[in-house]
């Protein structure tokens, strides 16, 4: 789909469906749903943030796919599902983006309870925080009991971030830099392809080894276990850091689910209670380790 003239995101949340369904009538009809995967697992709670939908780095196909291949009683939708921001200034809406869509509404019309909390990138959907809109519930905030009884606070994350806080317009010049650093990561990655390699990111190899990014990310953490703390609940669960980690930071459980633009993973709880990080973009689609960090990728979106 071609760029053009960022008229579709008006300021009303609205507006991006109104475009979507202008531009492309097929999304009016949903397609047939493939059949399950074999294999196909079965979650009691889902988590996945930082998606980045209307963006060229937004690994659409990928998170199309896992959406597919994972079910679960409760979907959250950790913030910066849409990226407002960027359709502010140019449209891009590929069909594969459509697809991610499709999978979420396809959990809603089979019973999964599906709850969006909005994130700094697709802020304008705060104001329609408690409505219900096509079966998603839109929330400022949530808190999830996990099937062992632990309380956690479930949000996006920016409003801990100093950057976002005191200085908006360099989150926005941040945001610039993030996205070229996304281009240079696709050209890579398509040398990648080329050669039959599997996926790795560049620019997320690069940004671990940065010492500031790094100790960004440690004190976004602990100010974020220090406010569960405060509030007595049990942990927190979050994105906007794109930094995929399960951690216990003075009695407080931490957990952020990571991001859909370079590493690819989400945050699941079974049965049981017990939540791990899954790396979808690992050659085997395997889970990591609770207590080791994914793959993913510092950097305050």
């Amino acid at each position: 789909m071609a760029d053009i003239a960022p008229t579709a995101w008006s300021g009303q949340p609205h507006a991006l469906l109104r475009e979507t369904l202008r531009r492309d009538p097929s999304f009016r009809q949903r397609p047939q749903m493939p059949e399950p995967r074999r294999g196909t697992r079965q979650h009691r709670t889902i988590f996945i943030s930082d998606t980045h939908l209307g963006t060229r780095g937004c690994k659409a196909e990928m998170l199309a796919g896992f959406l597919a291949a994972n079910q679960c009683q409760t979907l959250y939708l950790v913030g910066d599902i849409v990226d407002g921001w960027r359709l502010k200034r140019r449209w891009f809406w590929p069909e594969a983006h459509n697809r991610v869509l499709h999978e979420i509404l396809h959990k809603v019309d089979t019973g999964t309870r599906v709850v969006f909390v909005p994130g700094n990138h697709d802020e304008l959907f705060r104001a329609y925080c408690g409505r219900n809109i096509a079966g998603i519930e839109i929330v400022r905030e949530a808190v999830h009991e996990t099937a062992d009884g632990k309380r956690l606070l479930i949000i996006h994350g920016d409003q801990f971030d100093s950057i976002i806080a005191c200085a908006k317009w360099l989150a926005h010049l941040g945001d610039w830099a993030y996205t070229a650093a996304l281009e240079l990561n696709e050209w890579w990655g398509a040398g990648r392809r080329a050669l039959g390699l599997g996926y790795w990111s560049l620019s997320a190899w690069l940004k671990q080894k940065v010492k500031n990014a790094l100790d960004y990310i440690d004190h976004f953490e602990e100010t974020v276990a220090h406010h569960v703390r405060e509030r007595g609940l049990d942990g927190a669960v979050c994105g906007h850091i794109h930094h995929a980690q399960i951690r216990e930071i003075g009695g407080v459980l931490y957990h952020n689910d990571g991001d859909w633009v370079e590493s690819c993973t989400a945050l699941v709880e079974d049965a049981r209670g017990r939540l791990e990080i899954l790396s979808w973009a690992a050659p085997q689609r395997d889970s990591l380790p609770a207590t080791v960090p994914g793959s993913a990728v510092p950097v305050a979106a």
